[in-house]
């Protein structure tokens, strides 16, 4: 009896241990299975970012788009219906909102601009100088690296995108930060004002 090579047995073993079945794939990513969610990602991540770039025209925001899409898909997988329809074409249907809403995002954030852009300048007066140091410092007092991305947002007038250049920081963290950030300085605000 000859002996079979071991790369003829093992080839065809190793291709059914990797390929997953659409509808197993859904039901294990619905369970929570990480594996089915890293499958997925390696199944459909390029399309995601595509389709973001193309929309967007720009790669940062395409990357966050990218990272929103997933995250959305994992936390709301207990809302994925097989019945209704591929767990590939659900994850398109999320990518399309999330690039809905960052288009939407920069129309907003255009608007103010435009608004901040039109306005009067404000007179300053000495309570105002005096507040204006007073947020200062509680900006400092943010730490490293919220206070640095507060300060360039707020006082350099640097984009989400500029600061995240500058500071070699993703997209994302960079908004996390400045979000938090914020909410501590109205708290903060909020408390010293109470008195």
């Amino acid at each position: 009896m000859s002996a079979v090579p071991v790369e003829e047995v093992a080839a065809p073993m190793a291709v059914e241990a990797t390929s997953v079945s659409g509808a197993n794939l859904a039901r294990a990513f619905v369970a929570g299975e990480e594996w089915a969610l890293e499958e997925l990602y390696r199944d459909v991540s390029s399309l995601v970012y595509t389709m973001a770039v193309r929309a967007l025209g720009s790669e940062a925001d395409a990357e966050d788009v990218a990272q929103q899409t997933f995250v959305s898909a994992w936390r709301s997988r207990e809302r994925f219906d097989p019945e209704r329809g591929d767990l590939r074409g659900w994850v398109v249907g999320i990518v399309r909102r999330r690039i809905a809403d960052a288009l939407e995002s920069r129309v907003r954030e255009q608007r103010r601009l435009e608004a901040v852009k039109d306005a009067e300048p404000i007179k300053r007066s000495p309570v105002d100088d005096a507040e204006s140091v007073l947020l200062a410092y509680e900006v400092e007092a943010l730490g490293d690296p919220r206070n640095r991305i507060v300060a360039l947002a707020y006082y350099d007038g640097a984009t989400h995108e500029q600061i995240s250049e500058r500071l070699d920081m993703p997209l994302g963290t960079v908004k996390s930060h400045l979000r938090r950030g914020l909410i501590q300085l109205r708290d903060r605000w909020e408390a010293s004002h109470v008195a």
